[in-house]
């Protein structure tokens, strides 16, 4: 008999996690409140960041928890009235950032990073979209030497995890990027990464797999599930109740309650990410190209070119601050002579983010047919194909071929 799985969730996760098991031979329905990619997946930098192994909270960061506080600007800003809240999480935060921490969460990262670009192979041939991940690597820019130094124990890490890093000097910069203004005093190159020409897009099509593969897609708010004695027997939304042999929850930056329901508590919370899309930016930009000293990406799309980045740490509720927006096209227009922003449009959402920077990818420890895969924080584009597969994987019983045990959900 075909098991029928529900996937609570249909960002880039969620989908990639329900054509997996499709495509496994599952009956999967996927439920969401929002249409296919319309949460985090709709304005993220488009980036399948290979080369991210390094956690956010890197060694010395508590030093820098007084000016989040005071620059609301900041690459990296805490809104004063989320920190009460915020307070548990931020400290769990920095109890991470040990050097020993970061090494070992290092590997966590670089393991899941290993084959994740390739894991959406599968997903884009069952989807007919093979040519929508571009495998034209990443351009790291340094307006400073300074900042060049400054990542350098970055780079250290990234290259100890297998990252491929070349240098570049500023003729080299100006081949790969003759559209950049010569502001630039060194840069690096990071020929593994690839990058998604429409990341909306690209959900879209996945779910529309999904559907050709015997699943639904359901728009509608889930508000619970019927438990029975070997676990959740349905997910109960707004709309009607859903029968089920497993649940996923791949529900982005609102996991937590449903977890919760399901019997596990989870530290997550999100970081507000900001972007700027230019549909005629009117320049050529033929690689990612992303500044640590600011913060900024910069990835050309079939759509124009996004600029995105920054991190804001201020929960789902409170309004955008679209000023943090504005910061990446100024930041941006001086790279890029001619830059226009005719129909320019912003954008703010919400990655999920736990406080040791790890995703959850686990079987829950009270219900036996409930997986988590959630909390991806920067890297869920990045990771998402190569979450399904392991969703399916356990799904199924089989040996996804990884320790999970760093991404269990009852890790804390």
């Amino acid at each position: 008999m075909t098991q029928h799985t529900v996937v609570v969730g249909a960002g880039i996760v969620g989908v990639c996690s329900a054509l997996s098991l499709a495509t496994a031979g599952q009956r999967v329905t996927l439920i969401d409140r929002q249409g296919p990619g319309e949460g985090a997946s709709f304005g993220n930098a488009s980036i399948l960041a290979t080369w991210a192994v390094v956690p956010v909270q890197t060694p010395g960061i508590l030093w820098r928890v007084p000016k989040m506080l005071l620059d609301p600007l900041g690459p990296l800003a805490i809104r004063w009235r989320y920190l009460p809240k915020l307070a548990p999480w931020l400290l769990r935060f920095l109890a991470e950032s040990t050097t020993a921490r970061v090494e070992a969460l290092s590997i966590s990262l670089g393991e899941l990073m290993k084959g994740a670009v390739d894991a959406f192979n599968p997903l884009l041939e069952a989807a007919g979209a093979k040519g929508m991940i571009q495998r034209a690597g990443k351009i790291e820019v340094f307006e400073t030497e300074k900042g060049f130094h400054a990542l350098k124990p970055i780079m250290d890490i990234e290259r100890r995890r297998g990252v491929r890093i070349e240098e570049l000097d500023v003729h080299e910069l100006r081949q790969l990027e003759p559209g950049l203004a010569p502001l630039f005093v060194r840069a690096l190159f990071y020929p593994d990464v690839a990058h998604v020409v429409d990341n909306y897009r690209l959900v879209q099509v996945l779910a529309e797999a999904v559907v050709r593969h015997g699943g639904a897609v359901v728009k509608a708010d889930v508000r619970g599930f019927e438990v029975g004695p070997d676990g959740p027997r349905a997910v109960l939304t707004d709309a009607g109740s859903h029968p089920c042999d497993h649940v996923v929850i791949a529900a982005g930056a609102w996991s937590k309650p449903l977890a919760a329901k399901l019997g596990s508590a989870v530290p997550l919370d999100t970081e507000r990410g900001y972007h700027v899309h230019l549909p005629t930016p009117g320049v050529l930009l033929r690689h990612p190209v992303h500044s640590s000293e600011r913060a900024v990406a910069m990835t050309p799309l079939e759509t124009g070119i996004r600029l995105a980045g920054t991190v804001e740490l201020g929960g789902l509720d409170a309004p955008p601050d679209w000023r943090r927006a504005d910061i990446l096209l100024k930041s941006a227009r001086p790279w890029l002579p001619g830059l226009e922003t005719a129909g320019m449009t912003r954008w703010m959402g919400f990655r999920p983010s736990m406080p040791d920077s790890l995703p959850v990818i686990s079987r829950s420890p009270v219900h036996k047919n409930v997986l988590f895969a959630f909390g991806h924080g920067h890297v869920g584009l990045t990771l998402a194909a190569r979450t399904g597969k392991i969703v399916a994987d356990m799904a199924a019983g089989r040996d996804p071929g990884i320790d999970l045990r760093p991404y269990r959900v009852d890790r804390f």
